[in-house]
């Protein structure tokens, strides 16, 4: 990163920034109420910090060590931001101090069913709503959702959920399973969300951060922390810092009988917490698999410091057509909802 002097021109930043072009780099200029940083994007040995640090207005050049730059809390702390960034949702905030709960069905199945566990969702305390319109699984046989982008199935179970949201005050989040579908699904949400399994598709993170929507990352089951945040930065080096990062399980090591669904790493909160300034949600659904563990490990996130939930909830499981096992009732959420909230005034200082 190329820190900028109190008291430099526009015209020396943007001199800098003209400058690191010609190397073919792209930059992230931020500014903060006393400095300028100019963030790097790209292979920074092409750079000559040398020639940069004795520009007109720089007052240091600096390499952060860590691959995740832009994200990486020494460039953030170093234009004056400090804590975690909130990223607005629609009218709701997430990454304040109040937790912020997601819930809905795993999947938009049809109408009456949406707006109903919507109502209910609402009533228990939720503020943003989920459901899966497009659905990757790992059986070609298990159900897809309503249909591919452009279909009258797929729009129908996209309008429903925007409704859905709009009829009961809550912004609305989907996955997106491809670039295909990114132009079609930012038309209906307030949030983009990169599920798992799409995590290393560079080309569909860059298409979703255009948007400039609000996009939830989450953690493929096979990833370490880090790679987590080097992938999470190509959302950010499109201009679009708007980043939730999700925390919903990974494989475990060893042999025999699993009992959840994944290992939720809980570490990863905090860790992630003093890497970067991204708030870091819990999905507590997907990592167990098993609606009797849904509380206890709510409120285990909470602990750990998650800026909020994200449940998987149905008033009807049994009648579910994918993940009914670990879907809970509304009443249920309204508990871990109400236990979550206390608990947060209780274990965040």
């Amino acid at each position: 990163m190329i820190i900028m002097k109190k008291d430099a021109t526009p015209e020396q930043v943007q001199h800098v920034v003209d400058e690191v072009a010609k190397v073919g780099l792209r930059t992230d200029v931020s500014r903060g109420a006393y400095l300028t940083i100019i963030g790097l994007i790209g292979d920074e040995t092409k750079a000559d910090f040398t020639h940069l640090a004795a520009l007109p207005g720089v007052k240091e050049a600096r390499m952060i060590e860590a691959p995740y730059k832009l994200i990486n809390r020494e460039y953030s702390s170093a234009y004056g931001e400090t804590g975690t960034r909130v990223v607005k949702i629609g009218d709701v905030e997430l990454g304040g101090d109040e937790p912020v709960f997601i819930a809905g069905p795993c999947a938009v199945e049809n109408h009456d069913d949406l707006f109903r566990i919507a109502e209910k969702c609402r009533a228990a305390g939720a503020q943003i709503l989920r459901g899966g319109v497009f659905k990757p699984r790992s059986s070609v046989h298990s159900f897809q959702g309503l249909g591919s982008a452009g279909t009258e199935e797929a729009i129908e179970a996209l309008t429903w959920l925007r409704d859905a949201g709009r009829e009961f005050g809550m912004p609305v989040v989907t996955e997106v399973r491809g670039e295909a579908q990114v132009d079609l699904v930012s038309h209906y949400v307030d949030m983009i969300q990169i599920g798992a399994r799409n995590m290393y598709d560079q080309d569909l993170l860059q298409t979703a951060a255009r948007k400039k929507l609000p996009v939830m990352f989450k953690r493929h089951f096979g990833a370490s922390i880090e790679e987590f945040l080097c992938f999470s930065e190509y959302i950010a080096a499109e201009g679009n810092k708007d980043i939730i990062l999700c925390e919903r399980g990974i494989v475990p090591l060893g042999k025999g009988k699993n009992f959840t669904r994944y290992m939720l790493d809980l570490a990863a909160v905090p860790v992630i917490q003093k890497e970067t300034y991204l708030p870091i949600i819990v999905d507590p659904s997907h990592a167990t698999g098993r609606r009797d563990l849904i509380r206890s490990m709510s409120l285990a996130s909470i602990a750990a410091g998650a800026a909020g939930l994200m449940i998987e909830v149905h008033d009807r499981p049994e009648e579910a057509r994918c993940d009914a096992a670990q879907m809970i009732q509304p009443s249920e959420l309204k508990d871990i909802i109400d236990s979550a909230r206390q608990l947060r005034k209780i274990a965040v200082k």
